[in-house]
């Protein structure tokens, strides 16, 4: 049955979308509704959000990804001096492999949720708690694969690269991968859950806290759980060696376990499906595309450059994290709007960018507000990350006017970017909660390393490079 639209407001392109909640009606959180009499129909419309709103609620898990970027990358600087990581050169082909894929399960999770709770679905208990257990159990299958596949991808990476291959090390290298991205998504999934349940209980958005909480704290507790780990791990290799075997069987003893689960429950045995495709692709394009592809120049860089490693992970980072806000939000104003397959009348795939990012569409309003925020927010950030590399602020105008240009250029590709792709994954009946977010962080990686390059070449040209061991 088709839903009931109701027409959108002439100014549409600064309103939040008019839903219709022909699915179910009662289970609406009426407090953030009004009600409007039409016909013999009652039609529950929700209240505005102001671009202030929308603008705080972000800016604070902004600043919290952030952090955690820079974070992640002084712990990287520390624990990369150590042992294993010195012993067991696996290890720096699977970090970023592994922390893009435990960031996307977990933005998934935190964009399905999101959407769900705008959709007033998870005021029942008994349906909620199956909801969030539901989505549990899938990210932990899909976590357990998916480490698989990228501890495979690293062992088979170092032996075509180095000609070496090591029985010990490479069991070592999947316990360890599969015990980060299990251990990490369980803990920041019921984390993630509690922030969507406590936002929406006071009257926040949750697609605008979510999905950045889930990038940034994600990559601090998985670097950090990994580097734990696979030190213990290797520090008992020789003795100990079962202990390995021991965590992968594990693994392989309570996979069917949550897949039962899943199977059984009637809001996640779709995703089963429909999920894997997306984040295999994502770690194709930030594994093999940008490493293979773009590995001879981006190895380059880092030699020639040697800045390029401070700077890297923050354009990438934030620019992922601000256009999964865009998509979180763009997915739930879909669900509430229509059905899947059916475009909504204020909508096409294909949109000229100023009516996709400035002017034009519902959803250009945040897009101009996360343009916006991009600029001062990585101002800040990449002026910590100097400070933190080097003991003092040693940036000067051109660097900071060429790195933003950077920035701005790679979040308004993304979020353009996301409006094609989430609108054609609409139309052709793919739920873009479940697969938008790990291509559109793929992208960020490569676009955002790539205009980098450009802005350190650009740097150098007009001889004003910067380098961290001056």
């Amino acid at each position: 049955m088709a839903p009931n639209v109701v027409d959108p407001p002439k100014n549409i392109e600064d309103r939040d979308i008019i839903p219709s909640f022909s699915r179910s009606q009662s289970s609406v959180d009426e407090n953030n509704l009004d009600k409007v009499e039409s016909g013999s129909e009652t039609k529950l419309i929700p209240v505005e959000e102001e671009w202030w709103q929308t603008t705080l609620q972000v800016l604070v898990p902004f600043m919290i990804a952030g952090v955690g970027t820079i974070g992640a990358g002084v712990v990287f600087g520390i624990v990369e001096q150590w042992e294993v990581f010195q012993n067991v050169s696996e290890l720096f082909i699977m970090v970023p492999a592994l922390i893009g894929l435990k960031g996307n399960l977990d933005m998934c999770l935190a964009s399905r949720l999101s959407t769900q709770a705008n959709l007033g679905n998870m005021h029942n208990f008994k349906i909620m708690m199956s909801m969030v257990v539901g989505n549990i159990c899938l990210v932990q299958i899909q976590a357990i694969v998916a480490s698989f596949i990228v501890a495979l991808f690293a062992i088979g990476v170092n032996a075509a690269i180095n000609g070496t291959f090591s029985i010990e090390h490479s069991v070592m290298i999947v316990a360890a991968s599969m015990f980060t991205a299990t251990s990490s998504c369980l803990v920041l999934d019921v984390v993630l859950t509690t922030v969507i349940l406590v936002a929406k209980r006071y009257g926040f958005n949750p697609d605008n806290l979510a999905t950045p909480l889930a990038a940034s704290i994600g990559d601090l507790v998985s670097l950090s759980l990994l580097s734990a780990i696979a030190s213990l791990l290797y520090q008992n290799l020789e003795t100990k060696l079962w202990i390995n075997y021991i965590i992968i069987a594990f693994y392989i003893i309570v996979l069917p376990l949550w897949l039962l689960v899943v199977l059984r429950n009637r809001f996640t045995r779709h995703v089963l499906k429909s999920g894997w495709v997306p984040v295999i692709s994502a770690l194709f394009i930030s594994g093999y595309v940008q490493r293979n592809l773009g590995g001879l120049v981006l190895d380059a860089a880092v030699e020639d450059h040697r800045g390029f490693v401070v700077f890297q992970p923050i354009i990438n980072g934030i620019g992922g994290n601000l256009v999964s806000v865009q998509a979180s939000r763009m997915a739930t104003k879909l669900h509430q709007t229509t059905e899947l397959g059916i475009m909504p009348a204020f909508a096409r795939i294909f949109e000229w960018p100023h009516r996709a990012l400035f002017k034009g569409v519902p959803y250009a309003k945040t897009a101009r507000i996360l343009i916006a925020m991009s600029i001062p927010g990585q101002t800040v950030f990449i002026f910590v990350a100097d400070a933190i590399h080097k003991s003092a602020s040693t940036l000067d105008a051109a660097f900071v006017f060429t790195y933003l240009t950077a920035n701005i250029i790679q979040i308004t590709l993304l979020l353009f970017v996301a409006h094609i792709i989430i609108h054609a994954m609409w139309r052709w009946k793919i739920d873009p909660d479940n697969s938008s977010i790990p291509y559109l962080t793929a992208l960020g990686d490569l676009s955002g390393s790539s205009l980098l390059l450009v802005a350190f070449i650009f740097l150098d040209s007009i001889g004003r490079p910067y380098d961290p061991h001056d």
